[in-house]
């Protein structure tokens, strides 16, 4: 867990004790002090070899990480989704980043699971090696902003794996689609939940069961992309600036921001608006606020 956050949820978790949310306050002023005079570290990430992904660093503070098999159209596998967790792991501990993007190239963001590998499995394989569902531990628990760029087909797989960004950037002609049911089974990595959130039940149910793909235009009408762009350079190099501009920062004031808003997608509103608060009040112990930096 990022040394940031324990004294936050410390502090929620206090909400109706004074006491403890004082020694919540002092925890996070100790670890602001810590975390401001200690020099960012280096991405081990840079130094790492992959083979299925390629990781740099284009902008100050952002982190770039490209899915890198095009004669598959970037198909996820285990081995690539492993890479890929060990790449945004290191990112999200090196204190240098403070934001990540994620894409593919301009024909394919990710265009589903790799088929071979779901071949030979049979249910109880699947139970009790509870298959798939490392493919997305690392991302569900990123402190870390994460963007994606998408373009050509993010299907499947590479759909849920878009919709585990905090934000979706994409082209024209990205296509967005679920389309497992013509496969004889559902998504299984988040798709049926994530995106009836993004979408709303109708459209999400209509994707799911039909398997109909969905343009980048309509993606972005429909609030399953933030902004839609002409070709996928304009894409990839859109999300670049935002993750800079994000990146700018305060880190803490980021990595707060993301947390308050993926709880609204896990609590009620009252329950969100009180968590919102107390991260608010916890934030006026850092000398960023106090700057405004």
């Amino acid at each position: 867990m990022n040394r940031f956050m324990p004294p936050l949820v410390t502090l929620y978790k206090a909400m109706y004790s004074p006491a403890a949310a004082v020694r919540g306050l002092a925890a996070v002023r100790g670890l602001y002090r810590s975390y401001s005079t200690t020099p960012p570290s280096s991405s081990s990430s840079s130094s790492t070899s992959y083979e299925h992904i390629l990781v740099s660093h284009p902008k100050p503070g952002v982190g770039l990480i490209t899915l890198n098999r095009p004669r598959a159209f970037n198909a996820l596998s285990t081995p690539l989704m492993t890479e890929l967790n060990r790449a945004l792991q290191a990112l999200d501990d090196d204190t240098a980043t403070g934001a990540i993007v994620l894409t593919g190239n301009d024909k394919a963001f990710a265009a589903g699971a790799d088929i071979k590998e779901m071949t030979a499995l049979t249910f109880s394989t699947a139970y009790m090696t509870d298959f798939i569902r490392s493919w997305s531990s690392t991302l569900q628990a990123l402190h870390t902003p994460l963007l994606a760029a998408v373009n050509g087909y993010a299907l499947g797989g590479g759909c849920e794996l878009a919709l585990m960004a905090d934000i979706i950037y994409c082209s024209r002609g990205a296509v967005f689609g679920q389309p497992e049911i013509k496969l004889g089974t559902i998504p299984g990595a988040g798709g049926s939940q994530r995106l009836t959130r993004a979408v709303g039940k109708s459209r999400a149910m209509e994707m799911i069961l039909t398997g109909r793909s969905v343009g980048g235009r309509e993606a972005a009408d429909w609030g399953l992309a933030a902004r839609v762009f002409d070709d996928a350079k304009a894409c990839v190099e859109a999300a670049l600036d935002t993750a800079g501009l994000i990146a700018g920062y305060s880190q803490l004031a980021a990595r707060a921001a993301k947390e308050v808003v993926n709880k609204s997608q896990e609590v009620g509103l009252r329950d969100g608006v009180e968590y919102e608060r107390r991260l608010f009040q916890a934030l006026f112990a850092t000398a960023d606020q106090k700057t405004g930096e």
